[in-house]
C-alpha cells in the first residue's frame, strides 16, 4: 500500500513541477505537453518519467543539453515521501472517514509543496493557489465537523489562523515588509486552518528556528549578506510538516525536560 502512495507521490510531484513552472509563465496548467525551459522543445513521454528520466539523461535536456534543475527530482521525491507519511499516519482502507482525511491532507500538502518551490525560486507566493488552498481547508474542516456544527476542528483552525495572521501581519506592517512579506501573513491563514491550535505554535517555532539556522549558514559561507532577502514560505511549510507528523513526540520530549 505504501508503495502505491510513493509512486502516486512521484507522479503528482511531476505535475506539481509543471504547476510551479506554468504559474510563473502564466500557461495553461492542464493542456499542452511539458517542454524544456531552455530550448522550448516538447519533452517526449519517455523523458518525462519522474526521477528516472532525470537520472538517465544525466540531468540534461536530450535536445539542447542544458542542465535540468535539481529541484525537479527533489520535488518529486519529496512529494513521494510526504504521500507515504500521509498514508502511514492517516489512511486505513477499512475506515471510510480516513479516505476523506487522507484526500484532504494530500491536497493541502500538494498545495504547500508548490508554494514552497515557487517561493524558493521566485521569492513570491502564488496567491491564486493559496486562496484555493484556504478554500479547501475551510471546506474540509466543515465537512469533517458535519456531525457537530463548528466543532473542534473548525474552531481550532480559525483560532490558529487568526493568531498566526495577526502576528505575521504586524511583523510585515511594522517593518514595511522588510522582516516578513505580506504573502507569508496570508500563508499562515492556510497553515492555521490546516494545523489547528496549538499545533500551529510548533510549526511557527520550527520555521523560525530552521530559517535562522539556514540564514546563519548562508551568511557564514558568503552566499548571502546580513540584509539579503530570504524566502520564508519554505520554512513555514517545513515547520508545518514537522508539526503534522512529529507534534506529539516533540511535545512529550519537551515536557519531559521539566517533569
Amino acid at each position: 500500500m505504501l508503495t502505491i502512495f510513493f509512486l502516486s507521490g512521484l507522479i503528482v510531484g511531476s505535475f506539481l513541477n509543471v504547476l510551479v513552472y506554468r504559474f510563473h509563465t502564466a500557461e495553461n496548467f492542464f493542456f499542452g505537453r511539458s517542454k524544456c525551459p531552455h530550448c522550448k522543445k516538447k519533452i517526449c513521454w519517455f523523458d518525462n518519467i519522474p526521477v528516472l528520466s532525470f537520472v538517465l539523461l544525466h540531468s540534461r535536456c536530450r535536445d539542447c543539453k542544458k542542465k535540468i534543475s535539481l529541484l525537479y527530482p527533489i520535488v518529486e521525491i519529496f512529494t513521494g515521501v510526504v504521500f507515504v507519511a500521509v498514508g502511514w499516519n492517516f489512511f486505513d482502507p477499512n475506515v471510510l472517514n480516513s479516505w476523506l482525511v487522507t484526500l484532504y491532507y494530500l491536497l493541502v500538502f500538494s498545495t504547500l509543496i508548490v508554494i514552497l518551490a515557487y517561493d524558493w525560486l521566485y521569492m513570491e507566493i502564488p496567491m491564486a493557489l493559496l486562496w484555493a488552498g484556504i478554500t479547501i481547508a475551510i471546506f474540509f474542516n466543515l465537512v469533517l465537523d458535519w456531525d457537530i456544527i463548528l466543532a473542534s476542528r473548525t474552531h481550532s483552525g480559525v483560532l490558529a489562523a487568526f493568531v498566526a495572521f495577526v502576528f505575521f501581519f504586524l511583523l510585515s506592517a511594522m517593518s514595511k515588509e522588510k522582516w516578513m512579506g505580506m504573502g507569508d501573513a496570508y500563508l499562515v491563514i492556510l497553515l492555521g486552518l490546516f494545523l489547528g491550535w496549538p499545533e500551529i505554535l510548533l510549526a511557527l517555532f520550527s520555521s523560525f528556528l530552521i530559517g535562522s539556522v539556514y540564514g546563519l549558514i548562508v551568511i557564514a559561507i558568503g552566499k548571502k549578506k546580513l540584509k539579503s532577502r530570504v524566502p520564508f514560505a519554505p520554512f513555514l511549510v517545513i515547520g508545518t510538516f514537522i508539526s503534522i507528523f512529529f507534534y506529539s513526540p516533540i511535545v512529550k520530549w519537551y515536557l519531559s525536560l521539566f517533569f
